[in-house]
Protein backbone atom coordinates (compact mmCIF):
# COMPACT_ATOMS: atom_id res chain seq x y z
CA UNK A 1 0.00 0.00 0.00
CA UNK A 2 2.98 2.19 0.78
CA UNK A 3 4.33 1.78 -2.56
CA UNK A 4 1.16 2.58 -4.14
CA UNK A 5 0.64 6.09 -2.26
CA UNK A 6 3.89 6.91 -3.24
CA UNK A 7 3.10 5.57 -7.24
CA UNK A 8 -0.21 7.95 -7.31
CA UNK A 9 1.77 11.11 -5.64
CA UNK A 10 4.47 10.66 -8.39
CA UNK A 11 1.98 10.30 -10.91
CA UNK A 12 0.26 12.98 -9.81
CA UNK A 13 3.22 15.13 -9.98
CA UNK A 14 3.96 14.06 -13.03
CA UNK A 15 1.15 15.33 -14.77
CA UNK A 16 -0.03 17.69 -13.29
CA UNK A 17 3.47 19.18 -14.33
CA UNK A 18 3.12 18.37 -18.00
CA UNK A 19 0.03 21.08 -18.88
CA UNK A 20 1.91 20.06 -22.58
CA UNK A 21 3.96 17.49 -24.79
CA UNK A 22 6.55 20.08 -24.16
CA UNK A 23 6.13 19.84 -20.64
CA UNK A 24 5.84 16.21 -20.47
CA UNK A 25 9.05 15.28 -22.24
CA UNK A 26 10.62 18.01 -19.75
CA UNK A 27 9.50 16.24 -16.83
CA UNK A 28 10.16 12.76 -18.07
CA UNK A 29 13.45 14.21 -18.79
CA UNK A 30 14.18 15.35 -15.82
CA UNK A 31 12.96 11.92 -14.40
CA UNK A 32 15.59 10.08 -15.96
CA UNK A 33 18.08 12.21 -14.71
CA UNK A 34 17.39 11.63 -11.39
CA UNK A 35 18.07 7.75 -12.43
CA UNK A 36 21.31 8.50 -14.06
CA UNK A 37 20.10 8.86 -17.68
CA UNK A 38 22.58 11.04 -19.49
CA UNK A 39 21.49 13.20 -22.35
CA UNK A 40 22.30 12.85 -26.21
CA UNK A 41 21.85 15.07 -28.79
CA UNK A 42 20.63 14.27 -32.48
CA UNK A 43 23.27 16.81 -33.64
CA UNK A 44 26.14 15.14 -32.05
CA UNK A 45 28.04 12.39 -32.96
CA UNK A 46 27.37 9.63 -30.66
CA UNK A 47 30.04 6.87 -31.19
CA UNK A 48 30.07 4.19 -29.86
CA UNK A 49 27.88 4.52 -26.60
CA UNK A 50 29.07 2.22 -23.36
CA UNK A 51 26.75 -0.16 -21.11
CA UNK A 52 24.83 2.71 -19.53
CA UNK A 53 20.98 4.84 -19.75
CA UNK A 54 20.70 7.79 -22.26
CA UNK A 55 17.70 9.84 -23.43
CA UNK A 56 17.41 11.84 -26.47
CA UNK A 57 14.85 14.86 -27.18
CA UNK A 58 13.09 16.15 -30.81
CA UNK A 59 11.08 19.59 -31.11
CA UNK A 60 11.03 19.47 -26.97
CA UNK A 61 8.20 17.39 -27.27
CA UNK A 62 9.33 14.23 -28.16
CA UNK A 63 11.65 11.83 -26.17
CA UNK A 64 13.40 8.55 -26.82
CA UNK A 65 15.24 7.23 -23.78
CA UNK A 66 17.35 3.55 -23.99
CA UNK A 67 19.32 1.12 -21.37
CA UNK A 68 22.23 -0.75 -22.95
CA UNK A 69 23.16 -3.93 -21.44
CA UNK A 70 25.37 -4.98 -24.51
CA UNK A 71 27.84 -3.57 -26.74
CA UNK A 72 25.56 -2.52 -30.41
CA UNK A 73 26.96 -5.33 -32.22
CA UNK A 74 25.57 -8.25 -29.91
CA UNK A 75 22.38 -8.43 -31.62
CA UNK A 76 20.59 -9.10 -28.45
CA UNK A 77 16.86 -7.80 -28.69
CA UNK A 78 15.07 -4.74 -27.39
CA UNK A 79 12.52 -4.56 -24.79
CA UNK A 80 10.99 -1.60 -26.34
CA UNK A 81 7.75 0.58 -26.00
CA UNK A 82 5.86 3.62 -26.68
CA UNK A 83 3.03 6.10 -25.58
CA UNK A 84 2.33 9.62 -26.38
CA UNK A 85 2.42 12.97 -25.03
CA UNK A 86 -0.16 15.21 -26.49
CA UNK A 87 -3.61 15.22 -25.62
CA UNK A 88 -7.06 16.64 -27.12
CA UNK A 89 -7.86 20.43 -26.59
CA UNK A 90 -7.39 24.13 -27.88
CA UNK A 91 -4.18 25.18 -29.34
CA UNK A 92 -3.62 29.20 -29.43
CA UNK A 93 -3.90 30.80 -32.83
CA UNK A 94 -0.71 33.07 -34.28
CA UNK A 95 -2.83 36.71 -33.85
CA UNK A 96 -4.97 35.72 -31.23
CA UNK A 97 -6.47 38.82 -29.13
CA UNK A 98 -10.21 40.27 -30.40
CA UNK A 99 -11.96 42.84 -28.76
CA UNK A 100 -15.47 42.68 -28.22
CA UNK A 101 -18.24 44.01 -26.35
CA UNK A 102 -15.72 44.93 -23.67
CA UNK A 103 -13.92 42.18 -23.36
CA UNK A 104 -10.63 40.78 -24.78
CA UNK A 105 -11.04 36.97 -25.95
CA UNK A 106 -8.59 34.68 -27.17
CA UNK A 107 -8.84 33.09 -30.40
CA UNK A 108 -7.91 29.24 -30.36
CA UNK A 109 -8.23 26.04 -32.66
CA UNK A 110 -9.20 22.46 -32.00
CA UNK A 111 -6.39 19.90 -31.70
CA UNK A 112 -7.45 16.55 -32.21
CA UNK A 113 -10.21 14.99 -30.91
CA UNK A 114 -10.93 16.50 -27.88
CA UNK A 115 -15.11 16.94 -26.26
CA UNK A 116 -15.90 19.70 -26.82
CA UNK A 117 -18.82 20.56 -23.81
CA UNK A 118 -16.51 19.84 -20.91
CA UNK A 119 -14.52 22.91 -21.88
CA UNK A 120 -17.20 25.89 -20.95
CA UNK A 121 -17.26 27.09 -17.49
CA UNK A 122 -13.92 25.65 -16.63
CA UNK A 123 -11.26 27.48 -15.07
CA UNK A 124 -8.10 27.72 -17.96
CA UNK A 125 -4.77 28.41 -17.79
CA UNK A 126 -2.22 29.13 -20.73
CA UNK A 127 1.51 26.78 -20.87
CA UNK A 128 3.56 25.87 -23.80
CA UNK A 129 6.83 26.63 -25.77
CA UNK A 130 7.86 30.21 -26.70
CA UNK A 131 10.64 31.50 -29.25
CA UNK A 132 12.52 34.59 -28.42
CA UNK A 133 15.94 36.57 -28.28
CA UNK A 134 17.32 39.50 -27.00
CA UNK A 135 18.34 42.32 -29.06
CA UNK A 136 19.45 41.02 -32.30
CA UNK A 137 21.06 38.08 -30.04
CA UNK A 138 20.66 34.10 -31.39
CA UNK A 139 17.27 32.80 -30.99
CA UNK A 140 16.23 30.95 -27.44
CA UNK A 141 13.44 28.92 -26.95
CA UNK A 142 11.50 28.24 -22.86
CA UNK A 143 8.58 26.92 -21.49
CA UNK A 144 5.87 28.89 -20.02
CA UNK A 145 2.97 28.22 -17.88
CA UNK A 146 0.84 30.75 -16.59
CA UNK A 147 -0.30 28.12 -13.21
CA UNK A 148 -3.14 30.12 -12.91
CA UNK A 149 -6.72 30.60 -14.04
CA UNK A 150 -6.58 33.05 -16.54
CA UNK A 151 -8.77 32.01 -19.14
CA UNK A 152 -12.82 30.88 -19.19
CA UNK A 153 -15.26 29.87 -21.96
CA UNK A 154 -18.80 30.73 -20.13
CA UNK A 155 -21.60 29.08 -21.46
CA UNK A 156 -24.75 30.96 -22.92
CA UNK A 157 -27.51 30.94 -20.19
CA UNK A 158 -30.40 29.01 -20.34
CA UNK A 159 -32.86 31.57 -20.46
CA UNK A 160 -31.36 32.85 -23.48
CA UNK A 161 -30.88 29.05 -25.10
CA UNK A 162 -34.01 27.17 -24.00
CA UNK A 163 -32.92 24.16 -25.92
CA UNK A 164 -29.67 23.83 -24.83
CA UNK A 165 -30.39 20.88 -23.22
CA UNK A 166 -31.74 19.02 -26.25
CA UNK A 167 -30.30 20.60 -29.39
CA UNK A 168 -27.26 22.21 -28.62
CA UNK A 169 -24.43 22.13 -30.90
CA UNK A 170 -20.94 23.77 -30.63
CA UNK A 171 -19.58 25.95 -33.19
CA UNK A 172 -15.71 25.56 -33.13
CA UNK A 173 -15.01 29.02 -34.64
CA UNK A 174 -17.92 31.03 -32.71
CA UNK A 175 -18.67 29.33 -29.53
CA UNK A 176 -15.41 28.17 -28.12
CA UNK A 177 -13.28 31.65 -27.88
CA UNK A 178 -12.44 32.31 -24.34
CA UNK A 179 -12.37 35.19 -22.36
CA UNK A 180 -9.02 36.58 -20.98
CA UNK A 181 -9.66 39.82 -19.44
CA UNK A 182 -12.25 43.27 -19.77
CA UNK A 183 -11.13 45.44 -22.31
CA UNK A 184 -8.65 47.82 -20.89
CA UNK A 185 -9.00 51.32 -21.28
CA UNK A 186 -6.19 52.55 -23.14
CA UNK A 187 -5.40 49.78 -26.22
CA UNK A 188 -5.23 46.23 -25.26
CA UNK A 189 -1.97 44.95 -25.31
CA UNK A 190 0.02 42.76 -27.81
CA UNK A 191 0.07 39.21 -26.91
CA UNK A 192 3.78 38.82 -27.26
CA UNK A 193 3.76 41.27 -24.68
CA UNK A 194 1.69 39.38 -21.96
CA UNK A 195 4.26 36.81 -22.86
CA UNK A 196 7.03 38.39 -22.44
CA UNK A 197 6.03 39.54 -19.14
CA UNK A 198 5.17 36.38 -18.10
CA UNK A 199 8.38 34.93 -19.61
CA UNK A 200 10.40 37.25 -17.27
CA UNK A 201 8.59 36.22 -14.20
CA UNK A 202 9.18 32.92 -14.91
CA UNK A 203 12.89 33.19 -16.14
CA UNK A 204 14.33 35.61 -14.06
CA UNK A 205 17.88 33.97 -14.63
CA UNK A 206 17.31 34.16 -18.67
CA UNK A 207 15.52 37.27 -19.11
CA UNK A 208 16.07 39.46 -16.00
CA UNK A 209 13.77 42.61 -14.95
CA UNK A 210 16.61 44.71 -16.19
CA UNK A 211 16.83 42.77 -19.85
CA UNK A 212 12.97 41.76 -19.82
CA UNK A 213 12.38 45.09 -22.09
CA UNK A 214 14.63 43.69 -24.74
CA UNK A 215 13.56 39.98 -24.94
CA UNK A 216 11.61 39.75 -27.97
CA UNK A 217 9.27 36.98 -28.42
CA UNK A 218 9.24 35.86 -31.83
CA UNK A 219 6.34 33.12 -32.04
CA UNK A 220 4.32 30.50 -29.76
CA UNK A 221 3.23 27.62 -29.11
CA UNK A 222 0.39 27.61 -26.44
CA UNK A 223 -2.45 25.48 -25.57
CA UNK A 224 -4.82 26.13 -22.76
CA UNK A 225 -5.80 23.49 -20.39
CA UNK A 226 -7.54 22.97 -16.99
CA UNK A 227 -6.24 24.86 -14.16
CA UNK A 228 -7.20 22.27 -11.95
CA UNK A 229 -4.89 19.58 -10.54
CA UNK A 230 -6.31 15.69 -10.46
CA UNK A 231 -8.05 14.44 -7.58
CA UNK A 232 -9.12 11.37 -5.74
CA UNK A 233 -12.53 10.73 -6.23
CA UNK A 234 -14.66 8.42 -4.75
CA UNK A 235 -16.08 7.19 -1.14
CA UNK A 236 -12.75 5.04 -1.14
CA UNK A 237 -10.59 7.08 -3.14
CA UNK A 238 -11.08 4.46 -5.90
CA UNK A 239 -10.94 6.45 -9.05
CA UNK A 240 -8.69 9.09 -10.18
CA UNK A 241 -9.64 12.36 -12.08
CA UNK A 242 -8.19 15.35 -14.19
CA UNK A 243 -6.54 16.38 -17.35
CA UNK A 244 -4.32 14.19 -20.05
CA UNK A 245 -5.19 10.78 -18.69
CA UNK A 246 -4.87 10.45 -22.16
CA UNK A 247 -1.77 9.36 -22.39
CA UNK A 248 0.35 11.30 -19.60
CA UNK A 249 -0.35 8.10 -17.35
CA UNK A 250 1.07 5.42 -19.73
CA UNK A 251 4.20 7.70 -20.67
CA UNK A 252 4.58 8.23 -16.87
CA UNK A 253 4.18 4.20 -16.35
CA UNK A 254 6.84 3.98 -19.16
CA UNK A 255 9.42 6.14 -17.70
CA UNK A 256 9.09 4.23 -14.05
CA UNK A 257 9.96 1.03 -15.74
CA UNK A 258 12.54 1.35 -17.71
CA UNK A 259 14.20 3.20 -15.00
CA UNK A 260 13.38 0.86 -12.05
CA UNK A 261 13.87 -2.15 -13.98
CA UNK A 262 16.24 -4.63 -12.21
CA UNK A 263 18.87 -5.63 -13.57
CA UNK A 264 18.93 -2.61 -16.09
CA UNK A 265 18.53 -4.72 -19.45
CA UNK A 266 18.11 -3.51 -23.19
CA UNK A 267 15.41 -1.60 -23.29
CA UNK A 268 14.03 1.42 -25.27
CA UNK A 269 11.18 3.83 -24.91
CA UNK A 270 9.39 6.26 -27.27
CA UNK A 271 6.80 9.30 -26.52
CA UNK A 272 5.76 10.71 -29.25
CA UNK A 273 4.33 14.29 -29.79
CA UNK A 274 1.00 14.24 -32.55
CA UNK A 275 -0.61 11.21 -32.14
CA UNK A 276 -3.29 13.04 -31.38
CA UNK A 277 -3.20 14.82 -34.99
CA UNK A 278 -2.66 11.48 -36.97
CA UNK A 279 1.02 11.09 -35.89
CA UNK A 280 2.73 12.79 -39.24
CA UNK A 281 5.18 14.91 -37.94
CA UNK A 282 9.12 15.21 -37.28
CA UNK A 283 8.23 14.48 -33.80
CA UNK A 284 5.43 11.92 -34.60
CA UNK A 285 5.23 8.22 -34.65
CA UNK A 286 4.92 8.34 -38.47
CA UNK A 287 8.27 10.22 -38.40
CA UNK A 288 12.05 8.83 -38.41
CA UNK A 289 12.72 9.54 -34.99
CA UNK A 290 12.85 6.00 -34.04
CA UNK A 291 14.23 4.80 -36.95
CA UNK A 292 17.09 7.17 -36.78
CA UNK A 293 17.67 6.27 -32.85
CA UNK A 294 18.28 2.62 -34.06
CA UNK A 295 20.61 3.28 -36.90
CA UNK A 296 22.56 5.04 -34.90
CA UNK A 297 22.44 2.36 -31.83
CA UNK A 298 22.89 -0.45 -34.72
CA UNK A 299 24.46 0.71 -38.11
CA UNK A 300 24.58 -2.10 -39.22
CA UNK A 301 21.73 -2.89 -41.46
CA UNK A 302 21.86 -6.91 -40.48
CA UNK A 303 22.36 -6.44 -36.88
CA UNK A 304 19.55 -3.96 -36.68
CA UNK A 305 16.70 -6.44 -38.29
CA UNK A 306 18.30 -9.06 -36.15
CA UNK A 307 17.56 -7.32 -32.52
CA UNK A 308 14.08 -5.62 -34.31
CA UNK A 309 12.97 -9.40 -35.47
CA UNK A 310 14.18 -10.59 -31.52
CA UNK A 311 12.26 -7.81 -29.62
CA UNK A 312 8.91 -7.00 -28.83
CA UNK A 313 7.08 -3.49 -28.77
CA UNK A 314 4.50 -2.74 -26.66
CA UNK A 315 2.15 0.17 -27.54
CA UNK A 316 0.47 1.70 -24.36
CA UNK A 317 -2.58 3.71 -24.60
CA UNK A 318 -5.26 4.21 -22.47
CA UNK A 319 -8.27 1.80 -23.26
CA UNK A 320 -12.35 2.25 -23.24
CA UNK A 321 -13.83 1.18 -19.69
CA UNK A 322 -17.35 0.09 -19.88
CA UNK A 323 -19.60 3.25 -18.68
CA UNK A 324 -22.25 2.18 -16.71
CA UNK A 325 -24.74 4.22 -17.81
CA UNK A 326 -23.85 3.39 -21.50
CA UNK A 327 -22.99 -0.31 -21.74
CA UNK A 328 -24.83 -1.32 -24.85
CA UNK A 329 -21.53 0.79 -26.29
CA UNK A 330 -19.44 -2.39 -25.68
CA UNK A 331 -18.95 -5.77 -27.40
CA UNK A 332 -21.23 -7.64 -24.28
CA UNK A 333 -18.34 -10.37 -24.07
CA UNK A 334 -15.24 -7.53 -23.83
CA UNK A 335 -16.45 -4.94 -20.86
CA UNK A 336 -13.24 -3.82 -19.41
CA UNK A 337 -13.90 -2.18 -15.70
CA UNK A 338 -11.72 0.43 -13.96
CA UNK A 339 -9.11 -0.86 -10.92
CA UNK A 340 -9.27 -4.37 -13.21
CA UNK A 341 -5.64 -4.00 -14.60
CA UNK A 342 -4.52 -3.22 -17.79
CA UNK A 343 -5.98 -3.70 -20.90
CA UNK A 344 -5.18 -5.61 -24.33
CA UNK A 345 -6.36 -4.36 -27.05
CA UNK A 346 -7.06 -6.04 -30.54
CA UNK A 347 -8.87 -5.25 -33.98
CA UNK A 348 -9.40 -7.67 -36.32
CA UNK A 349 -8.45 -4.56 -39.17
CA UNK A 350 -5.44 -3.70 -37.59
CA UNK A 351 -6.26 -0.51 -35.65
CA UNK A 352 -4.40 -2.38 -32.85
CA UNK A 353 -0.90 -4.26 -33.69
CA UNK A 354 -1.75 -7.16 -31.19
CA UNK A 355 -2.19 -10.77 -32.32
CA UNK A 356 -2.51 -13.58 -30.40
CA UNK A 357 1.38 -14.23 -29.81
CA UNK A 358 2.12 -10.36 -28.75
CA UNK A 359 -0.90 -10.71 -26.24
CA UNK A 360 0.08 -13.70 -24.52
CA UNK A 361 3.36 -12.53 -24.01
CA UNK A 362 1.65 -9.39 -22.68
CA UNK A 363 -0.09 -12.09 -20.11
CA UNK A 364 2.54 -13.54 -18.76
CA UNK A 365 4.49 -10.32 -17.68
CA UNK A 366 0.86 -9.79 -16.03
CA UNK A 367 1.10 -13.16 -14.54
CA UNK A 368 4.62 -12.50 -13.15
CA UNK A 369 3.98 -9.14 -12.02
CA UNK A 370 0.79 -9.99 -9.87
CA UNK A 371 -1.34 -7.86 -12.42
CA UNK A 372 -4.74 -8.17 -13.75
CA UNK A 373 -5.42 -7.93 -17.54
CA UNK A 374 -8.58 -7.37 -19.50
CA UNK A 375 -9.16 -7.76 -23.00
CA UNK A 376 -11.03 -5.18 -25.27
CA UNK A 377 -12.46 -5.53 -28.95
CA UNK A 378 -14.64 -2.33 -30.45
CA UNK A 379 -18.16 -3.30 -31.61
CA UNK A 380 -18.66 -4.53 -34.98
CA UNK A 381 -21.41 -1.57 -35.37
CA UNK A 382 -18.75 1.18 -34.21
CA UNK A 383 -15.29 2.78 -35.62
CA UNK A 384 -12.25 1.86 -34.02
CA UNK A 385 -9.62 4.51 -32.99
CA UNK A 386 -5.88 3.11 -33.10
CA UNK A 387 -2.62 4.70 -31.60
CA UNK A 388 1.50 4.43 -32.12
CA UNK A 389 1.22 0.62 -31.96
CA UNK A 390 0.40 -0.47 -35.90
CA UNK A 391 2.45 2.78 -37.21
CA UNK A 392 5.44 1.76 -35.27
CA UNK A 393 5.11 -2.21 -36.33
CA UNK A 394 4.64 -1.53 -39.53
CA UNK A 395 7.66 1.38 -40.13
CA UNK A 396 9.70 -1.19 -37.73
CA UNK A 397 8.84 -4.52 -38.11
CA UNK A 398 8.91 -4.96 -34.77
CA UNK A 399 6.06 -7.87 -33.47
CA UNK A 400 3.50 -5.56 -31.33
CA UNK A 401 1.18 -5.62 -28.66
CA UNK A 402 -1.60 -2.44 -27.97
CA UNK A 403 -2.38 -2.35 -23.99
CA UNK A 404 -3.76 0.77 -21.97
CA UNK A 405 -5.44 1.43 -18.59
CA UNK A 406 -9.13 1.35 -18.93
CA UNK A 407 -11.07 5.03 -18.72
CA UNK A 408 -13.92 6.85 -18.93
CA UNK A 409 -14.78 10.20 -20.84
CA UNK A 410 -11.84 9.87 -22.85
CA UNK A 411 -11.04 12.95 -24.50
CA UNK A 412 -12.56 14.88 -22.09
CA UNK A 413 -11.12 18.38 -20.34
CA UNK A 414 -11.50 16.06 -16.95
CA UNK A 415 -11.05 12.41 -17.62
CA UNK A 416 -11.38 9.32 -15.21
CA UNK A 417 -9.30 6.18 -14.31
CA UNK A 418 -9.26 3.68 -11.58
CA UNK A 419 -6.70 4.84 -8.83
CA UNK A 420 -5.17 1.05 -9.52
CA UNK A 421 -4.89 0.09 -12.66
CA UNK A 422 -1.96 2.39 -13.51
CA UNK A 423 0.24 0.16 -10.17
CA UNK A 424 -1.19 -2.51 -11.69
CA UNK A 425 0.69 -1.21 -15.73
CA UNK A 426 3.67 -0.67 -13.59
CA UNK A 427 4.54 -3.61 -12.66
CA UNK A 428 3.78 -5.34 -15.49
CA UNK A 429 6.12 -2.99 -17.52
CA UNK A 430 8.66 -2.72 -14.98
CA UNK A 431 8.23 -6.62 -15.36
CA UNK A 432 8.87 -6.84 -18.87
CA UNK A 433 11.54 -4.17 -18.76
CA UNK A 434 13.54 -6.63 -16.63
CA UNK A 435 12.57 -9.43 -18.03
CA UNK A 436 15.09 -12.18 -20.07
CA UNK A 437 15.73 -11.91 -24.04
CA UNK A 438 13.99 -15.60 -24.40
CA UNK A 439 10.96 -14.05 -21.80
CA UNK A 440 10.41 -11.62 -24.55
CA UNK A 441 10.60 -13.04 -28.21
CA UNK A 442 7.38 -14.24 -29.82
CA UNK A 443 7.84 -17.78 -30.72
CA UNK A 444 7.61 -19.49 -34.21
CA UNK A 445 5.20 -22.11 -35.40
CA UNK A 446 6.59 -25.53 -36.52
CA UNK A 447 7.16 -25.98 -40.23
Amino acid sequence: MQQHSQYLDELFAFINASPTAFHAAAAGAALLRDHGFQRLHEADAWGDLDPGAYFVVRNDASLIAFTLADGPGSGQPLRMAGAHTDSPGLKVKPNPLQARQGCVQLGVEVYGGPLLAPWFDRDLSIAGRVSWRRGQGLLQCSLIDFKRPVAVIPSLAIHLDREANSKRSIDKQIDLVPLLMQTPESSPPDFKTILQRQLGLQHPAAVDAEDAEDAEILDFDLFLYDAQPLALVGLNEEFITGARLDNLLSCHALLQGLASAKPRRNGLIVLNDHEEVGSVSTAGAQGTFLNDVLQRLFPEAGVRQQVVAGSLFVSVDNAHAVHPNFAGKHDPEHLPQLNRGPVIKMNANQRYATNALTASLFRQFCQKAGSPCQQFVMRNDLACGSTIGPLTAAEIGVPTVDVGVPQLAMHSIRETAGSADGWHLLRALTTFFSETDEAIRCPQAAL
